[in-house]
């Protein structure tokens, strides 16, 4: 099989079908936790904190094109995904009754990180098919800011290993399969407390992960430039995902169980990581 093809099925298993099984799970329960699932959102935080601080970030210190190349390209990277994540809300915000001046200024449920209650909201209201089809689009193009960076994670290990299935592209695999389960939990239980049918939430859950495939070609094919372009894709990504887990993940993850208990999540996961990533 030529590298193009294992990389897809590599980011497949850790994207779609660690998703899809997040998504299997959340049906599985029933109803939301937010107990649990607060829980489980930080504690995969923590491994995405471990990915970044011990493996990402000191890879593209080593390809050794400056401090400075490193920092601009993480400071790049979570500029962006702040700059998209504002346009979609400022956007969807004002559909929202109950998002007002009182509402905290980040999501406080599972259904506004991913932004399916304006997909609720419009069904609820009986809206005609393209209100729908755009809340759809919405909510795909929120979720992809999630993914397309963990995807990138991958697409430049791969090209850091000279496109081998080395060492490091599986354990950023693995880690992000474990990573993306409690997120298609955050997917699918919305969708089911939504009236939808679970099975259909799975399948939609499991597609999720599609964005991820999308950002390992982005980030493989960036990391094959050269050490610059290694490096503006691994800090990208990194600093994708430092936005996601301190801007969305932890705050969200708060306001759900509000407790000590995430942030002592977190550090389990962290450890994991590390585990997973020295072992």
């Amino acid at each position: 099989m030529d590298v193009i093809g294992t990389l897809i099925i590599t980011t497949a298993i850790a994207g779609v079908l660690g998703t899809g099984l997040g998504g299997l799970i959340g049906a599985l329960l029933q109803k939301d936790s937010n107990r649990t699932v607060s829980l489980l959102l930080s504690f995969a935080a923590g491994v995405m904190l471990s990915v970044v601080c011990f493996d990402l970030v000191v890879e593209a210190i080593e390809t050794k094109t400056g401090i400075l190349n490193v920092i601009l390209s993480i400071a790049l990277g979570v500029s962006v995904t702040y700059l998209l994540n504002y346009i979609i809300d400022r956007k969807t915000t004002p559909e929202i009754a109950h998002i007002d001046e009182s509402h905290p200024k980040t999501a406080d449920d599972l259904d506004e990180l991913i932004h399916s209650d304006h997909l609720e909201h419009h069904a609820t209201n009986n809206d005609n098919k393209l209100s729908l089809f755009v809340a759809g689009i919405v909510m795909a193009c929120a979720i992809a800011l999630h993914n397309v960076p963990e995807g990138m994670t991958i697409g430049a290990s791969y090209a850091v290993e000279n496109a081998t299935l080395g060492k490091a592209s599986i354990v950023l695999a693995i880690l992000i399969g474990l990573h993306n389960i409690p997120e298609g939990m955050a997917v699918s239980l919305p969708l089911i407390s939504g009236g939808m049918k679970k099975i259909k939430a799975v399948i939609i859950t499991a597609a999720t992960g599609i964005p991820t495939i999308i950002g390992a070609l982005f980030g493989y094919w960036l990391g094959e430039i050269g050490p610059l372009g290694l490096t503006l894709s691994l800090g990208f990504a990194s600093g994708a995902m430092l936005y996601v887990v301190f801007g969305e993940i932890f705050p969200q993850s708060i306001l759900m169980y509000n407790s000590k208990l995430p942030a002592f999540s977190a550090i389990v996961g962290m450890l994991v990581g590390l585990l997973i990533i020295f072992a």
